[in-house]
């Protein structure tokens, strides 16, 4: 019978109580623990978050609520107006949190990938809005009006073999 091995990560201490994983996939891990960490040692206490995932196309949003600490929107570890340049897609992403008026409440932390700038956006926007159900039943009322809950669920249609595009099919020749 072959032999089956599994790949541990690589634990190593890095300050007290504080562990980096290094892989090569455990960069946003190691981004939240860090965050986390730094939380933990402004208040003394364990972190508590409520964590919730938003997608809008191919982008991927993981949010991070927490209730202490400074009270901030982090996206991939800058400020959400240095993240995202046009202010539309600002606006589009801390809509749900303004809409429940808990912008300055909270540290948000996000970590997003895939897609464009505006789908990057609209997935923040949908898991902010999944992250403050999650914190509170009775927004998901007001949230679910506005339409943050809903998935926007178009897509790009994949490409068809024997097509130039999903759809559009090479010119028909007689001859």
């Amino acid at each position: 019978m072959p032999k089956i091995t599994v790949k541990k990560p690589i634990i190593e201490k890095k300050e007290p109580d504080t562990f980096l994983v290094q892989q090569e996939d455990a960069g946003d891990e190691a981004l939240s623990r860090e965050i986390a960490a730094k939380i933990k040692e402004e208040s003394g206490k364990p972190e508590r978050y409520f964590e919730a995932i938003g997608r809008r196309k191919t982008a991927v949003a993981r949010i991070r609520l927490f209730t202490r600490g400074n009270k901030e929107f982090l996206v991939n570890d800058k400020s959400y107006q240095d993240y995202f340049p046009l202010p539309e897609d600002q606006q589009t992403a801390i809509s749900s949190m303004k809409k429940m008026k808990c912008l300055d409440k909270f540290l948000v932390t996000v970590i997003v990938k895939g897609g464009g700038r505006h789908a990057q956006a609209e997935a923040i926007r949908h898991g902010t809005a999944r992250v403050l159900v999650d914190f509170n039943q009775n927004f998901r009322k007001r949230l679910r009006k506005a339409g943050y809950l809903t998935r926007d669920p178009r897509m790009r249609e994949r490409k068809k073999f024997g097509l130039k595009r999903a759809r559009k099919a090479p010119q028909w020749s007689k001859r």
